[in-house]
């Protein structure tokens, strides 16, 4: 598997796995189909291309997923903003090999994500993984953790 930037022509694909991904939330807690801000908008991911910040997931040589990733300008600090995985892929072991790539990328930096309370399957999936709760509010669970200097 292979973590990278994406590229202009994988924007109409990326939007597709990823509103077929977030749509998949209704089955693990959601009240109806959606997802985060933009999730299904093509102009959006093309804006997180530009930043820099969209990375598609590519496994044998087919486009399986994406993520949108934000390092902080110190190398200290990585935000992962989303991971998604199309559905076809889902308990495959692939959102796990994302996360292991993102490691593998920034060694060392302290890791933070969010997720809605609501969401089992991401809550056991962050915890599963070694990342600690650091806050909640209402609606999101906050967790970081730091990412090993080990490849």
């Amino acid at each position: 598997m292979v973590l990278r930037k994406a590229a202009p022509s994988e924007i109409p694909k990326l939007t597709r796995i990823s509103k077929a991904a977030f749509d998949t939330d209704c089955l693990v807690g959601g009240t109806q189909l959606g997802g985060p801000p933009d999730y299904d908008s093509d102009i959006w991911h093309e804006s997180m291309m530009d930043s820099g910040n969209l990375y598609t997931v590519i496994c044998e040589d087919k486009l399986i997923g994406g993520a949108i990733l934000f390092p902080d300008a110190n190398h200290k600090e990585i935000y992962i903003g989303r991971i998604f995985v199309d559905p076809v892929y889902f308990r495959k072991g692939y959102g796990l090999a994302i996360m292991e790539q993102i490691a593998k990328m920034h060694p060392g930096f302290l890791c933070k994500l969010e997720t809605p309370i609501w969401n089992v399957r991401t809550n056991c999936f962050y915890t599963k993984l070694g990342y600690q709760e650091t806050g909640r509010d209402k609606e999101t669970i906050y967790y970081q953790k730091e990412l090993s200097h080990e490849t």
